[in-house]
């Protein structure tokens, strides 16, 4: 294990043990990271939401693909020059989650504004139409369904106001939930890896099958978009920020690779 990874990886310990000491409502308060219009949002926690996990499964996976991945990586470019690489992926990975997050909350905005000044049918599934009801357990599929059925050509108060009610409710959610853990990062070491050295066979755990990292990698991302679009109910995986951190790490690889990078030594001769 090399020093920046050693240090990364009892960082992240140390968070992840501080919300059994704090409180985990007041760590998820305080340190994960929210949607910039949600009360609770702090700027701090741009940084502090890729120190936490969520759960034992979520930091040991998290943590054994950096000791894996980036001891390797640290060892090819030189400590400063990994972590920095890390940051730029991790905050490229909170970018880009908070950039979808913004379009698909700005259109449910919309929507909503529409179905208030005009209620009906037409404008209900206007806003649902945006919700993958994917995400939602089939009772509560059902009642979006019926209340759809409702909301015929002369909508009584009742079935608009219940309307308003589950909109402003998705709403809510969407603009509180919260987000933590080095995934975005950890994606961005994955495909460094990958590009560093294409012909490296890794396999997953729960499919022990050796494929060749140029393979692997891209139909990894492949699944995480078709992952991150569908929002299925049983997902609760920010896949676009682990999208980010993929895409921030190609970008910055392709950046060095054409330009040089700082860390290099030969800038200093």
């Amino acid at each position: 294990m090399t020093a920046v990874v050693k240090n990364l990886l009892i960082l992240n310990v140390i968070m992840f043990l501080a919300r059994f000491v704090i409180g985990e409502e007041q760590a998820y308060d305080y340190l994960a990271l929210h949607y910039p219009t949600s009360e609770k949002f702090l700027p701090v926690q741009i940084v502090t939401h890729f120190f936490m996990h969520g759960s034992l499964m979520h930091i040991f996976f998290n943590m054994f693909a950096l000791i894996t991945f980036g001891s390797v990586l640290e060892t090819l470019w030189g400590a400063r020059r990994f972590l920095y690489f890390y940051f730029f992926c991790a905050f490229g990975a909170a970018i880009l989650h908070l950039g979808y997050s913004y379009l698909e909350i700005s259109q449910l905005q919309s929507a909503f504004d529409a179905f208030q000044a005009n209620p009906g049918m037409n404008t209900y599934w206007a806003f649902f139409n945006e919700v993958p009801l994917s995400q939602f357990d089939p009772q509560y599929g059902k009642a979006i369904n019926d209340l759809g059925s409702a909301l015929t050509l002369q909508p009584d108060e009742n079935a608009i106001s219940t309307a308003k009610a589950a909109m402003q409710s998705y709403l809510n959610a969407k603009t509180g939930m919260p987000v933590v853990g080095a995934s975005g990062a950890i994606f961005g070491l994955l495909l460094a890896f990958g590009m560093s050295f294409p012909n490296a066979e890794l396999m997953l755990i729960f499919f022990p099958v050796p494929v060749k990292a140029k393979y692997f990698i891209p139909v990894l991302m492949i699944i995480e978009l078709f992952l991150g679009v569908n929002q299925f109910s049983w997902d609760n995986i920010a896949h676009f920020a682990h999208l980010g951190g993929a895409l921030s790490g190609l970008l910055l690889i392709l950046y060095w690779r054409k330009f040089g990078s700082r860390f290099d030594k030969t800038r200093y001769k």
